[in-house]
């Protein structure tokens, strides 16, 4: 159990992102890598992802629910065209370091002993417990997380910083006043990773931040090209925290009392399948059976 049941299925299920600033560096060599989806064009969109299911049966693709239209539709258009009930197209609702976290602990998932149904059902578990945000130079053109009005004021203010929280809960803090409050943090053990933009505010997120969460260590990766886009400014260090043990992780999906999807019969956790969107079914309500005349 130490090391989450790994190595049980001899192919792991595909795990796909979007872009190749998505795909983190393996935590080991069990940890298999990310494959890229969509490709250029459309053709090797459809002969690589037809590859994929070739070699593993399912592939589960995590896209960013603010993806660019084109994307989403390549994906789309891929999984109608093969006509496969294999590909999962899951969007997710983080910014892109989380995002790349999120690939990351489905891929340490992959090698473990859980089905594909499973896997792909996990994602909006696994996302609830990622500490994603950034420190931000600027919130003027930030519609991602709630600015008010003040804040956008306060923007313009030479020197200014904010501190922001995108999830679980969105949370935006501007630092060095008096009445700061602080970032809500994780209470469970997690690593930091800290990606730094072209023109990084200060090292807050390392220096203070890191120390508050008290987190078990940080690491410093490439900034996602999606990053200046998502967050409207080039003046950011994005970070994310998340849980990093494979056993952990391992434990925390198991917890889940699995069931059965009634449309496409694969397992899933939670009350969505991950490949087919089907709703968990309710419970069917055993028959009312009348009572005889004079019964109480």
């Amino acid at each position: 159990m130490q090391e989450g049941r790994r190595g049980r299925r001899s192919v792991p299920t595909a795990i796909a992102v979007t872009s190749s600033g998505l795909v983190l560096p393996p935590h080991d060599r069990q940890t298999p890598p990310a494959v890229v989806q969509p490709q250029k064009t459309l053709e090797a969109s459809l002969f690589g992802m037809h590859a994929l299911i070739e070699q593993h049966g399912y592939v589960i693709v995590l896209h960013s629910t603010s993806d660019e239209t084109v994307v989403a539709r390549r994906l789309h258009t891929v999984r109608s065209v093969l006509e496969s009930d294999r590909i999962a197209l899951l969007g997710v609702d983080l910014p892109p370091l989380g995002l790349a976290l999120l690939a990351q602990q489905l891929r340490q998932l992959s090698v473990c002993d859980f089905s594909p149904g499973v896997l792909a059902s996990s994602v909006r578990l696994l996302a609830h417990y990622i500490y994603a945000g950034a420190l931000l130079g600027s919130v003027t053109k930030l519609d991602r997380v709630p600015v008010t009005l003040t804040s956008h004021a306060k923007s313009w203010l030479p020197g200014a910083q904010f501190a922001v929280l995108a999830n679980p809960r969105p949370q935006l803090v501007r630092l060095n006043v008096a009445d700061q409050e602080p970032l809500a943090g994780p209470e469970f053990g997690t690593r930091l990773l800290v990606a730094q933009g072209p023109q990084p505010p200060s090292d807050w997120v390392t220096a203070t931040l890191a120390p508050a969460w008290q987190v078990q260590g940080s690491l410093p990766v490439p900034l996602p090209e999606g990053s200046t886009r998502w967050w409207g400014t080039g003046k950011l260090v994005e970070f994310a925290a998340g849980l990093s043990d494979v056993s952990v992780l391992y434990q925390l999906v198991s917890s889940v009392r699995r069931e059965t999807c009634h449309w496409c019969g694969l397992e899933l956790i939670g009350d969505r399948c991950g490949f087919c969107a089907a709703p968990l079914r309710e419970p069917e309500s055993p028959p009312v059976r009348a009572l005889p005349r004079g019964a109480t």
